[in-house]
């Protein structure tokens, strides 16, 4: 008889496993990556995934686990990777999470899986991310992912706005449910952040593309250019003949400084400074057809994952002198460790605890040339529990700046708002919802980045899987 998974376990020596040293994942060096897009991590080879995956001591309370919005079942997967059965490793994976590829890639493992490793409490965490990946692109690359059994036709429509990470879940499991789904972006290629705010260098576009043409084989139908609430409203689509409409469109609006000088040529937000430098032409709206003249010095503003992608961003663009600055010191910063760290690697230098009071044009022109920035230090913690910035008096001093990007954060756009009757926002901006996705608007739910802000792609994920099966059970059982 085959050993069962439970039984496995059970006669696991963890010690042995405790002795077995971390398998680095292998990547880029970064005098090499810096002339590249490539993605920085170059991916496991099968025999060395199998050793990492034998690290995992598959401790039965799993806290990995617990702590994965997704509640991934790692260790199951593991135990089935260092058998070298990938294929099922995927099985367990693609059971909870709808993009496991890009996951292993985009989150923040450190502070989740990673972050409660219990092998870490000894010796470096399983790279759980990297293993995660590597599952997924072997699956991809040895057969590909297979379709699952569709549901029969229930007939009903469901339009999907927005085809980030949240709206492309809904989408997939709304169709593998029977439901007809159209998504509706207001780019000219589908993805949302995941194409229009992710560099290559961190994760590659055909990842996004798989997925879609995945989706696209289960009968789910994308609509580009379309932006809801200017080209078409929610009730538009209701009148269309939608069952539901789901609301997937993020958090992106970059927020503004609000100083003298931002409105200077050579000044960008983010995702504007990110999309012209990371995509082609044809995946731009027209009016962003203009190539960016970077110059030699690049100053970002900001000190989250986006700022650290505009940088890295600039450098492999050949600025010359990139910097970063942030008004608090590195220990209060948001973002990636890794990130930061990759940064510095390719020569990112950073300014702490200074933040920008005006933009200096040149001489004659309208085109930035400085920033002036004010030194700050911390005083009591905030809202975030972090220290609060305080002006130090007296203490202005002038970066030199051929381009700028103010990389400070996102807000979920007003337009749906003004154009949905009865549409409920928050106090913050986002959608009101509750748990299951559900708004003030029947037949209407939300989840991702418009209900939570600006967020992870794995939180979006999971609240998109509970939005999804709101939707299934209303139009089953509640529309009319």
């Amino acid at each position: 008889m085959p050993v069962t998974n439970a039984e496995a376990v059970k006669s696991i020596d963890r010690k042995a496993r405790l002795q077995v040293p971390h398998q680095p994942p292998p990547k880029q060096k970064p005098e090499e990556r810096v002339h590249n897009w490539l993605e920085v991590y170059e991916g496991y080879d099968l025999e060395t995934a199998k050793i990492e995956a034998y690290r995992c001591i598959q401790c039965p309370a799993a806290p990995c686990q617990v702590a994965c919005p997704l509640h991934n079942d790692i260790p199951g997967a593991f135990l089935k990777l260092e058998d070298g059965d990938v294929h099922g490793a995927a099985d367990v994976f693609r059971a909870t999470n709808p993009a496991p590829d890009m996951c292993g890639r985009l989150c923040p493992q450190e502070s989740l899986c990673e972050g409660h490793c219990v092998v870490g409490k000894k010796a470096i965490p399983v790279a759980i991310g990297r293993l995660e990946a590597f599952i997924a692109d072997y699956e991809r690359d040895h057969g590909g992912r297979v379709s699952p059994d569709i549901a029969p036709s229930t007939g009903k429509r469901v339009a999907v706005v927005g085809s980030g990470p949240a709206g492309l879940a809904v989408a997939e499991i709304l169709a593998i449910h029977g439901h007809l789904v159209r998504v509706f972006e207001a780019w000219p290629a589908p993805g949302g952040v995941l194409r229009y705010g992710i560099p290559d260098f961190k994760m590659d576009k055909r990842h996004v593309d798989d997925q879609v043409e995945y989706l696209e084989r289960l009968g789910v139908g994308f609509q580009y250019n379309t932006r809801i609430g200017y080209d078409i409203t929610v009730d538009g689509l209701l009148d269309d003949g939608y069952d539901a409409v789901f609301l997937g469109h993020g958090a992106g609006q970059g927020n503004k400084l609000g100083v003298p000088g931002e409105e200077l040529d050579g000044i960008y937000m983010a995702t504007d400074f990110l999309v012209r430098a990371n995509l082609p032409t044809a995946e731009l709206p027209e009016w962003m057809w203009d190539p960016i003249a970077v110059g030699k010095r690049l100053v970002v503003v900001g000190g989250g994952d986006t700022s650290m992608d505009c940088v890295r961003s600039g450098v492999r663009l050949g600025c010359e002198e990139v910097c970063c600055v942030y008004r608090r010191t590195e220990a209060e910063m948001a973002g990636r460790e890794e990130e930061r760290r990759h940064a510095k690697e390719e020569g990112v230098k950073f300014i702490f605890q200074a933040t920008p009071v005006r933009f200096v044009a040149a001489p004659g022109e309208n085109r930035v040339q400085a920033v002036r920035f004010q030194k700050m230090e911390l005083g009591e913690p905030d809202e975030s529990g972090r220290r609060r910035p305080v002006p130090v008096i007296g203490s202005e001093f002038d970066v030199e700046a051929d381009t700028v990007v103010i990389a400070i954060g996102y807000k979920v756009e007003k337009l749906l708002y003004q154009t949905t009757p009865d549409l409920e926002a928050t106090d913050w901006g986002t959608v009101k919802a509750d748990d299951d996705g559900r708004t003030s608007r029947p037949g209407v739910f939300a989840a991702g980045d418009s209900v939570r802000g600006a967020d992870l792609v794995v939180t979006a994920l999971a609240d998109a899987k509970k939005a999804a099966a709101a939707i299934d059970e209303y139009l089953r059982n509640g529309a009319q």
